[in-house]
């Protein structure tokens, strides 16, 4: 597995907005680590899951603050690195942070795809 990551920007709008920072991931797969992310359904698994925290409020206003909680959560599953996503970031900071957490899961799931591929196997390992 190899994970691919590319960082873009966009002006606000109008260009006089705030820059947006879009980080985009993807992971290249082996059709071994594609057959057992079908094989053991880890598609749905969640590698990343960020939440803003918010207090929603009640009535109308509360349901306009529970939508924009969710527009600002951001989540990273098995999927979404299979088949690629970006990621709005508000500063470069954040991106720089999302893109550690997302490197770390990342080497996780590798690690996970690694075992799942000695399933019925046996591995030596040498202690020092």
């Amino acid at each position: 597995m190899k994970l691919l990551l590319r960082r873009n920007q966009k002006a606000g709008m109008l260009g006089m907005g705030k820059i947006a920072f879009i980080l985009e991931v993807r992971a290249e797969l082996t059709d071994q680590e594609k057959k057992n992310i079908e094989k053991y359904r880890l598609g749905d698994t969640m590698l990343y899951e960020r939440d803003k925290i918010i207090d929603p409020g009640k009535g109308l206003l509360g349901l306009a603050s529970r939508l924009a909680f969710k527009m600002m959560n951001i989540s990273v599953s098995v999927d979404d690195l299979s088949n690629g996503k970006k990621i709005d970031c508000k500063d470069i900071v954040e991106m720089l942070a999302v893109e550690e957490q997302i490197r770390e899961a990342a080497q996780t799931f590798k690690n996970v795809l690694t075992a799942a591929a000695s399933f019925g196997g046996e591995e030596v390992i040498e202690l020092k």
